[in-house]
């Protein structure tokens, strides 16, 4: 599917393909958010869809983060006018039912870094920058930066990163567990896209029960969470991919 600021494709290995394509730095602005929105719903609904690869389009950001122009507009009221809907939609990619890998073609700053993320894994090419600059914007990461990044680096490394708003090269990123692997420049897509056809071969039903339990653990505490993967464990036991 294709719209302005927002595109998709599925090929026929069920790997679906979502671009960023607001050049050229993918700002998120306003109407961006309402066309993630809109295009996450259309992709979890999507029964061919196996994995799902997220990436910006061109080679120099992945994206820089929120459009400050629109600032303005919004600052009177700006969870019910910005923020609300932002985390919304980048919760839709947090929760999609299927894998996700984050294609980091380019620098990742503020609400980008946010959105990459939410997704299962972080493949960066290796001249990417990342950084959380709000701070030097008098405010802090307010999609979700400070709980799903703190999770990946632990609180030391997230507060570096949130209260310097200093970028951190691939290298340190891979060091610190904020993305899973680093590439040659210009590689990133490709490896993610290789990476995602690997998932879409695996058994779909536990892939997401799998998502499903480990984001319990980040959720709940160790006893309850473990108390609801038995559940999910009795359910996958049942698929048909287990009986095989």
């Amino acid at each position: 599917m294709s719209s302005d600021l927002i595109r998709w494709t599925l090929d026929g290995d069920g790997v679906a393909l979502l671009t960023l394509d607001n050049p050229p730095l993918n700002l998120v602005t306003l109407e961006l958010t309402r066309r993630l929105h809109a295009a996450m719903d259309e992709l979890a609904g999507d029964a061919a869809v196996r994995a799902l690869v997220v990436t910006g389009a061109g080679d120099r950001a992945f994206c820089a983060g929120s459009d400050i122009g629109e600032f303005p507009a919004v600052l009177d009221d700006v969870v019910r006018r910005k923020l609300a809907l932002e985390n919304e939609a980048y919760g839709k990619l947090d929760d999609f039912p299927r894998p996700t890998v984050a294609a980091l073609n380019g620098l990742a700053y503020g609400g980008g870094l946010e959105l990459a993320v939410c997704c299962d894994l972080l493949i960066a090419g290796a001249d990417v920058r990342l950084a959380l600059p709000e701070i030097r914007l008098g405010v802090f990461p307010g999609t979700g930066g400070t709980v799903r990044v703190a999770r990946r680096v632990g609180e030391g490394r997230a507060k570096e990163l949130m209260f310097l708003g200093d970028p951190v090269d691939a290298q340190t990123a891979l060091a610190w567990g904020l993305v899973n692997r680093v590439v040659p420049p210009g590689q990133a897509l490709p490896r993610a896209l290789e990476l995602a056809g690997i998932l879409a071969t695996r058994p779909g039903r536990a892939l997401a029960l799998c998502k499903q339990a480990i984001d319990l653990g980040l959720d709940l505490p160790e006893d309850q969470a473990i108390a609801r993967t038995l559940a999910l464990s009795e359910a996958v036991f049942k698929t048909d991919d287990c009986r095989e």
